[in-house]
């Protein structure tokens, strides 16, 4: 029976058409009432409070025949019922609900309903930012009449697979629901320099200022000729459209060196999803804290390009290496993805940073191989774990690792646990347990000859990525227990 607070709609775009327009009703009313408290020190009653709530989509599917065999990874039912979930920001996310929904209205016959949900809409998420709130009004008084971030709405219970579901109630439909995705919104902006909706689908993170140099030096080429991209945003939300050279370009990168956000990101645009470099900086904490917020985006790969140092003696400062396999000693993640747990490598990210990196090299067979090496890599939550050496020997060597650093396998298991695709090539920037350590004046002359190929490669992998994304998208990262959207 259908509910009677909600109304079915006919096609995937009704749905988010009316999605849209749910939340922009919402949104309105809320900014509505706070402007007038602010001037008129009037709150708003009770039955108008019930205005401020997200717009909620639910899908029903009652199979009259066997569910279609297909091997796509996503939009699909795992059993007969009711599916719901609760959305914000309809429009930007129009391509991806589009994705979602199309083959689970065609090839499923789901029924799609759209409604006003129980969820309120924080008040900060309805507001660009807090400016306009004005002075004079403490954030405990705003509290007292508008609805405020509550840590007991967001969580990621569905993802981490702990979501208890009602037997008469309906399933989730997606990993994230609206109030955890605004919650993320926010923080990328906080963290990032830039508005949430110039981050694009392809993301390349990286632990050292020196590719930011040389992303924005190669974003400028990008917009100077006849290619895809259209523009460059900056931390500070400084949008860039036509190419800089000289002096123009030098103050560019001086924005993007200088930034005084805590992992500045650089976002190259471009229809059908671009490119977004994001500076992580050093350590678990911040790689896991990143990617738990652009997770929400629903990006189409997470690639870390950095630097680490080389374990072997065969291996030569500037080598590459692509990991297969992680010695997750980051400890930030233990309790939601288990050490034990195997985080696994993923065909279609290792096979497409390889190519990349025989195109860019222009090496092949032996050749490649002697400039990229396969292996594990330790990640590690201590700097200076040489310090304990011989605490480190025995582990480390059981584990084969070939290099070490401090962000990769935080990246893969989160990118794992949140359902986005990952994978790591790195460089070798030092050799600590032969005598080759990371000196300033080596070091200068190490990135000045090894970053800007570096980069390129990882460029290069996602122009290999964009045109597979049926297969980026892969079984080996959902659960048997999975809400129907990626």
């Amino acid at each position: 029976m259908p509910n009677a607070m909600f109304r079915e709609v006919a096609t995937p775009e009704a749905a988010i058409d009316a999605l849209a327009d749910l939340h922009r009703a919402a949104s309105e009313k809320l900014r509505g009432a706070l402007a007038r408290f602010m001037q008129e020190g009037r709150a708003p009653a009770v039955e108008e409070r019930m205005a401020f709530r997200y717009p909620e989509l639910r899908l029903t599917y009652q199979p009259s025949r066997l569910p279609p065999r297909t091997r796509r990874a996503y939009a699909k039912f795992q059993r007969p019922g009711v599916y719901s979930t609760t959305v914000t920001q309809a429009e930007f996310f129009r391509p991806y609900l589009m994705e979602q929904l199309t083959p689970l209205a065609q090839d499923y016959g789901a029924r799609i309903e759209v409604g006003l949900s129980r969820q309120e809409i924080p008040y900060p998420y309805a507001v660009e930012s807090g400016d306009e709130l004005g002075a004079g009004v403490s954030p405990a008084e705003l509290a007292r009449h508008f609805p405020v971030p509550r840590l007991s709405e967001v969580g990621d219970e569905i993802a981490d697979g702990t979501f208890l579901t009602d037997d008469d109630g309906p399933r989730p439909l997606a990993l994230f629901d609206a109030a955890r995705v605004d919650y993320s919104l926010k923080r990328l902006e906080h963290y990032t320099g830039a508005h949430w909706s110039a981050v694009q689908p392809y993301i390349l993170l990286t632990n050292y200022h020196r590719y930011v140099d040389q992303f924005v030096r190669w974003a400028m080429a990008q917009l100077g000729g006849h290619t895809r991209f259209t523009h460059l945003t900056l931390p500070g939300n400084v949008v860039v459209r036509q190419a800089a050279e000289g002096e123009a370009l030098e103050r560019l990168i001086d924005i993007a060196t200088w930034s005084k956000f805590q992992m500045p990101a650089f976002h190259l645009a471009a229809p059908g999803g671009g490119i977004t470099l994001v500076n992580i900086g050093v350590g678990p904490s911040n790689a896991k804290n990143i990617t738990d917020h652009l997770a929400v985006l629903r990006p189409h790969v997470f690639l870390m390009i950095g630097h680490c140092g080389g374990l072997r003696q065969s291996q030569e400062i500037g080598d590459y290496v692509l990991a297969h396999a992680y010695l997750r000693q980051d400890r930030i993640l233990d309790a939601l993805v288990p050490p034990e747990i195997p985080i696994p490598a993923l065909a279609e990210v290792q096979v497409a940073l390889q190519e990349a990196a025989a195109l860019v090299t222009g090496e092949r067979g032996d050749g490649l191989k002697h400039r990229l090496r396969t292996g594990t890599v330790v990640t590690n939550d201590d700097r200076n774990w040489e310090l304990r050496w011989s605490q480190e020997r025995h582990r480390i060597n059981l584990s084969r690792a070939i290099a070490v650093d401090m962000e990769s396998g935080t990246i893969a298991a989160n990118g794992y646990r949140l359902r986005v695709p990952y994978g790591t090539l790195l460089c070798i920037s030092d050799k600590p347990l032969h005598g080759e350590i990371k000196l300033p004046g080596a070091a200068s002359a190490f990135y000045q000859r090894a970053v800007g190929q570096h980069l390129q490669i990882g460029l290069r992998a996602v122009d290999l990525l964009r045109g597979q994304l049926d297969q980026l998208h892969t079984r080996k990262l959902r659960s048997f227990e999975e809400p129907p959207f990626r």
